[in-house]
Order: C-alpha cells, then structure tokens, then sequence
C-alpha cells in the first residue's frame, strides 16, 4: 500500500502535451492579437496587458503561498493565459486599479477558490470580465476608437462598437441598412479598424492564432467552427426573415467577441466538454444563446454569458454524453 493512484479531476487526456506546453502555446498563438492591439491602441493595451497578468500571477502565487500552503505553480504558464484573456476583454482606457480587482477576482474567486488548475467550474478571465461589467458598467462599455488613441489612455476619445451602433440605431426606428453607412466595412472590420475591446476587433489576428494552435494541436476545430457556423446560420436566418431590423451574419462573426470567445474561451480544457459529441452541443448552445442576447436583449453583446452559462452544463453534458467504457461489450445487429 506504499504506492497509491493518485487520480485528478477530468478531463483525463493521453497526451505528450504537458500543461506547461500548451500553456505556452496558447501564448504564442495570442502573439498576432497582442501586436494588432498594439497596433490599434498603443499605450492603453500595453498598460492593460501588463497590468492583468502581472497582477493574476502575483495573486496566484500569494494563495498558493499563503492561503492554500501548496506548491508554486505559477511557471505552469495558466496564469499568463488568464491575465491575457482577461486583458483582451477590456477596453484599452480601463483605469489600472479595475484591471487589479478583475485580475484578483478571475483568479481569487474564478480560479483558486475551486481548488486551481483543472477544478474551475467557470472559465477565470470571463468571470473577471463579467465582474468588471457588473461593477463597472459605465467604463465597461467606455471603447476607445483605434488608431487615434495610440497615444493616450485614460483620456483616449471612445465611441460605440459596431454591435452597439447598429443596436441603438435599430431602437431608434432607423433600419440596418442605414446604420451601416455610418460604420467601417467588412474589410475594415475583419483587420480590426473598429472600436471593441483589446482582442476582439481584429479577426485576422485572431484567425491566424486559431491556426496556430490547430497546427500545435492545442485545440481541435469542433467548438470555434460549431459555435461561428451557430451564430451564421442563427443570425443568417434572422437577416432572412427581416433585413431590415437584423444584421447580415457576416456582421455578426466579424464584430464583438464572438471570434475570440470561440478560439480561446470557449474551447479552454478544464471548462469544456470531453468528447467531439459533447463539443458540438455546448458550442452550438453558446453559439445560440449568444444570438438570443444579441438579438432580443437589451446588451448589444452575449458571448461571455454565453459561455459561462454553457460552462455551468458542462458536468451534466460529460455526464450523459460520453464515450463506452473500455472492454464494454458492443451488441451488433
């Protein structure tokens, strides 16, 4: 009895991967989305970034420390992802001090206070994300225009996101069409031209880590294509049926953080689904929910709740969605 199993909680996964690895490659990956908000807001992004996953990695390790009385773990690299995560869902004039609380919180509360690293019910930057908003809302919905705010970071100019814009516009009886000339166009849109948060506003950026981490087999393609394709054909069907009060799906991927939730949040391991069949229901259901709230709520914007609501049906969906045991005999005919 000297040698016992020790069993951690799922997803339990065959792999050469260590979670060092495909931590560091999903910071890799965030590497193009890093430079295009560099790029698109300067200052801010930089103070915003550093901020966030300096702070989430302090706090980690002072719980670590002190409170839970555990190994450091900080160098397994989930830290940084988190504090990346969190800091591309806020805007790039975001007082430091709300990034400190948000950063405390998606690690505090989303994070450690289950345990750590492959216990969290909820994924940790979106919790933080939606505290924020919660608190916050005013600042939260603050958005610095690109390009003209490289240089300047609280006081940086702001204006509505196109989600935003276009939701406003309908509730003052003026129809899609005539929103949208008054907005970039969808070439504009897809090299990130357009105000949002730090990592949504460029889909080339993001496009182009999603290929990385599929090249690297971090993720697979089942959550970020079922949850886009979700939202098109939703959104699509919508567009369809009146033009006039709903944008074209096209619209709908390129804006917001629909790109980002399904690349980097949607598919994180620990909050999650284990089997492709289970993949497919908790992004279509993301992608679904994410419409309803865009659509027939009064936030322009739905992913992060989305994804947490579809976070909470994880364990019911690995529960009954799940592959035959090993050795279970398969009846034919």
């Amino acid at each position: 009895m000297s040698k016992l199993l020790t069993v951690s909680p799922s997803p339990h996964i065959n792999s050469n991967q260590s979670v060092e690895k495909l931590m560091f490659g999903v910071v890799i990956s965030l590497v193009p989305v890093f430079l295009a908000s560099l790029y698109f807001f300067g200052i801010g992004a930089l103070i915003i970034t550093t901020i966030s996953i300096v702070t989430c990695m302090l706090t980690e390790m002072i719980i670590q420390k002190y409170l839970l009385q555990t190994e450091i773990r900080i160098r397994d690299g989930s830290a940084i992802v988190t504090g990346l995560l969190l800091a591309f869902n806020l805007p790039s004039n975001l007082p430091w001090w709300m990034v400190v609380l948000g950063s405390v919180f998606a690690i505090g509360i989303g994070k450690m206070t289950y345990g750590g690293l492959g216990n969290n019910p909820f994924n940790p930057a979106l919790a933080g994300r939606v505290f924020l908003l919660i608190s916050f809302p005013v600042q939260m919905t603050s958005w610095p225009l690109p390009i003209t705010s490289r240089m300047h970071y609280i006081d940086a100019a702001t204006g509505a996101t196109p989600l935003g814009y276009v939701k406003e516009a309908i509730r003052n009886g003026e129809t899609v069409s005539d929103a949208m000339t008054q907005l970039p166009d969808h070439m504009q849109m897809f090299l990130g031209q357009m105000s949002g948060s730090l990592g949504e506003i460029s889909a080339l950026a993001l496009i182009i880590g999603f290929l990385w981490m599929l090249y690297k087999r971090i993720i697979t393609w089942h959550i970020p294509v079922i949850m886009v394709g979700t939202v098109y054909i939703f959104t699509g069907l919508l567009w369809l049926i009146d033009p006039s009060k709903n944008a074209a799906p096209l619209f709908h991927i390129l804006t917001g953080g629909v790109l980002l939730g399904a690349i980097y949040m949607a598919t994180d391991l620990v909050t999650s689904p284990m089997t492709k069949t289970g993949m497919v229901i908790y992004a279509a259901g993301i992608g679904i929910i994410t419409v309803v709230i865009r659509v027939f709520g009064s936030y322009p914007e739905g992913v992060s709740f989305a994804i947490l609501i579809m976070n909470a049906f994880v364990p019911l969906i690995n529960k009954y969605v799940k592959p035959s045991r090993f050795g279970k005999e398969v009846k034919h005919g």
